[in-house]
């Protein structure tokens, strides 16, 4: 049997790829494993087509992917979504999916709160005005609210929804969530009030968003989203790049209908940064898809790729 490792050339180099390559080979000596940073589509095609299983997070495995003749029973993938890959299309060619289970919800719960205390403290403007400007004045950088007046409104209230809310509610903010899949009852357990997309405009001081990237939820966060929004929130996204219409959003900081931004992903898992227009404004913080990571995370990340993995293949 024959594994592929392969992602972009920055995910593979983020991390100590023998882990899983001793994990693999514990399992089964004779497994050939192989590593490829990905360069281009033609030389990816050559690699995967004569593996029996695949572990990625971020390649895109479209239609035309698996009209491909490939050997792949199983592309495991290490990360929670798994929005880059045609999940109809490997059902038709019988190669099962399988993505990570609550390997990082701590760490994206944390990575949330860091965000918003510090965009809500203005911390990157004080940041600017002491290291650039030698400026020491506390109401250079305009006014500033606590968070216990504050309503955060959580869009996707899956396990990082619910950690986030148990640590915001700490800082005594008030939680309103939206998520069609869980009841009324099911958020009240949560001391999280359950609101339709409509009321999140009227009500969030904060909008913070953990859903994955469906056809229903692409570009949810759009033009109309931020310009409807009355109370000039602070916006955060950890969830997808795809959930958010990012011309919209440099529109709704340079109008005022936000006033800040935290953002882990971008449209592009590959930002080109010398042309993001995102990039280098005060009141946006913006941090490297690195919500998940933490060295714990990583390892368990790591790993149970790799278990999932092998218990497809024991299952052939």
């Amino acid at each position: 049997m024959k594994v592929l490792i392969s992602d972009y050339p920055n995910v593979l180099a983020s991390r100590d790829l023998s882990i899983e390559v001793d994990a693999l080979k514990a399992y089964n000596k004779n497994l050939e494993v192989e590593i490829y940073p990905y360069q281009n589509k033609r030389e990816f095609l050559e690699k995967v087509s004569h593996m029996n299983g695949l572990i990625t997070a971020f390649l895109k495995l479209d239609r035309s992917f698996f009209q491909n003749d490939l050997q792949l029973t199983c592309v495991a993938v290490n990360a929670t979504g798994y929005d880059t890959i045609d999940l109809a299309a490997a059902k038709k060619k019988n190669i099962q999916v399988v993505p990570l289970v609550n390997y990082c919800t701590e760490d994206v719960a944390d990575h949330t709160i860091a965000l918003l205390l510090s965009l809500n403290r203005k911390l990157k403007a004080y940041i600017q005005l002491i290291d650039h400007q030698k400026i020491w004045r506390y109401k250079e950088v305009g006014t500033m609210h606590r968070l216990s007046e504050q309503t955060l409104a959580i869009v996707g209230c899956g396990k990082i929804g619910q950690a986030v809310a148990k640590r915001a509610q700490a800082f005594g903010l008030s939680i309103i969530g939206y998520d069609p899949y869980k009841s009324t009852e099911e958020l009240a357990k949560l001391q999280i009030k359950k609101v339709s997309f409509s009321e999140i405009q009227e009500q969030a001081d904060v909008v913070c968003n953990h859903v994955a990237t469906t056809s229903e939820n692409q570009y949810l966060f759009d033009r109309p989203f931020f310009q409807r929004l009355k109370k000039q929130p602070l916006f955060l996204n950890l969830g997808r790049g795809a959930n958010v219409d990012h011309a919209a959003l440099l529109e709704a900081l340079d109008q005022g209908w936000v006033r800040g931004a935290g953002l882990d992903v971008l449209a592009s898992e590959n930002p080109d940064l010398e042309k993001e227009p995102l990039v280098n404004r005060e009141n946006v913080i913006i941090t490297p898809h690195a919500s998940f990571y933490s060295e714990e995370s990583m390892r368990t990340l790591q790993l149970q790729s790799v278990e999932n993995l092998i218990k497809h293949l024991e299952a052939i």
